[in-house]
């Protein structure tokens, strides 16, 4: 299985909504990657920053996957990847 670039995003917005009491409409996310620091997201709520490193997007997307699959998927079946945007292979 494969989440697309917005899928990720969906994922992160969900989770950060639940951790701090918002809605996810009220979170905003950027995916980033860098050659030397790898896979992060800049998340933005209630005008305040923060950024979210690889095993942070990881536990976001195994939640989204549990609740909008109702497939428990672990950390190390999942495997973000660059292409032509960033993506997440699920095994």
């Amino acid at each position: 299985m494969r989440l697309s670039e917005q899928e990720i995003i969906n994922a992160i917005c969900m989770h950060m909504a639940e951790r701090k009491q918002l809605q996810p409409h009220q979170v905003e996310v950027e995916l980033m990657y860098d050659d030397d620091l790898g896979f992060s997201a800049e998340v933005f709520t209630e005008g305040r920053s923060q950024i979210l490193i690889a095993a942070n997007m990881l536990e976001a997307i195994e939640r989204y996957m549990l609740k909008l699959y109702e497939l428990r998927v672990f950390r190390d079946q999942i495997r973000l990847s660059l292409e032509n945007e960033i993506v997440a292979d699920i095994a």
